[in-house]
């Protein structure tokens, strides 16, 4: 762990791609946050299969590797390292954090989860939470969207992030802070309990990924073109030797970003199609199976009366003169 921690004046070496794979260090307040969120995820899994359920396995694979593992990456892999000597590292590492990783935990949908895994009484204080003012507020798509850009401003635009580099507590606390506001809007997003308003139906859901993918390239486009410095006078101050411009730095850190944001909204927009497919194939099984049951009694009734009787031509039927006249001269007349 920490290979690069080889400190050669003061700073660290020269960011080289087996310096990247190689560097790691711990953060232990992100460990236990991992742990705790796989061990939970895992007693959940755990208790459905003992149900006599199934957990698929694509959604326990997209939580861990995806969710947990983009967390891991963020805090404790080389971005880690070098975030307090170059101003890119951190920018990927916030990214991330508020976009990638919740991704990943959402497409686990651990809040099915939760309900499916829980006894009856405890999956009905989860939807009623889900379901409760504050969390309807805070997760309506709209607000979560303004949310989830409000973060990102504010900690690169306001002392927020300088003031974590220097105080740690802070830096850990703004981890936590950029993955819960992008929880807030992916997670009821892409869950299959009903999370949010009515009227968020599947292709409102997609335009609104579509809305927030834009939204979320701001900051990246922001941050890539401003000209003042973020956190300016610590990276200045302590810019190894080796190091582009700091200015320079900060438009890779900014395209970075923007990068990430679209590569993110493509699989999340993708995920909200698939649930589209298939809510739409579910509803076409029950209206079919509707239809047959409520076919099924007339044709029971249709087969014991026998065949029906032919419709018989109008002038066999009708009385008026006309009719009579066909009778008399026959139709072909």
């Amino acid at each position: 762990m920490e290979g690069a921690r080889s400190i050669v004046g003061g700073h660290l070496p020269e960011p080289t791609l087996g310096r990247l794979l190689e560097s790691w260090r711990w953060d232990v307040p992100a460990l236990v946050l991992v742990g705790v969120l796989g061990g939970l995820y895992g007693w959940g899994v755990a208790r459905v299969h003992g149900r006599g359920g199934t957990w698929p396995l694509g959604r326990l694979a997209a939580f861990v590797v995806l969710g947990l593992g983009t967390i891991v990456v963020a805090t404790m892999s080389a971005l880690a390292v070098y975030d307090h000597e170059l101003f890119w590292p951190a920018a990927v590492q916030n990214v991330g954090l508020d976009l990638l990783a919740p991704l990943g935990l959402a497409l686990g949908d651990p809040l099915r989860l939760a309900v499916e895994a829980l006894p009856e009484g405890g999956a009905r204080r989860v939807r009623r939470v889900l379901t409760g003012r504050l969390v309807r507020v805070l997760t309506f798509p709209l607000v979560s969207t303004a949310l989830v850009l409000a973060t990102e401003l504010t900690v690169y635009f306001t002392p927020y992030f300088a003031t974590a580099l220097r105080v740690g507590w802070l830096h850990e606390l703004m981890y936590l802070h950029l993955l819960a506001a992008g929880c807030l809007f992916v997670l009821p997003v892409l869950t299959r309990e009903q999370a949010l308003p009515a009227w968020c139906t599947h292709p409102v859901r997609a335009a609104l990924v579509f809305l927030d993918g834009v939204v979320d390239a701001v900051p990246g486009l922001v941050v890539m073109t401003h000209g003042t410095l973020i956190a300016g006078a610590w990276y200045l101050h302590h810019a190894p030797p080796w190091s582009p411009d700091v200015h320079h730095d900060q438009q890779i850190g900014g395209g970075a970003m923007l990068a990430i944001a679209e590569l993110v909204a493509l699989p999340f927009l993708l995920a909200i199609l698939a649930q589209w497919v298939r809510a739409e194939r579910a509803q076409t099984a029950v209206l079919d199976a509707r239809l047959d049951g409520e076919l099924a009694p007339v044709v029971r009734t249709a087969d014991a009366a026998g065949a029906p009787e032919l419709v018989r031509p109008w002038w066999e039927t009708e009385a008026g003169e006309v009719a009579e006249r066909v009778r008399r001269r026959g139709p072909g007349a």
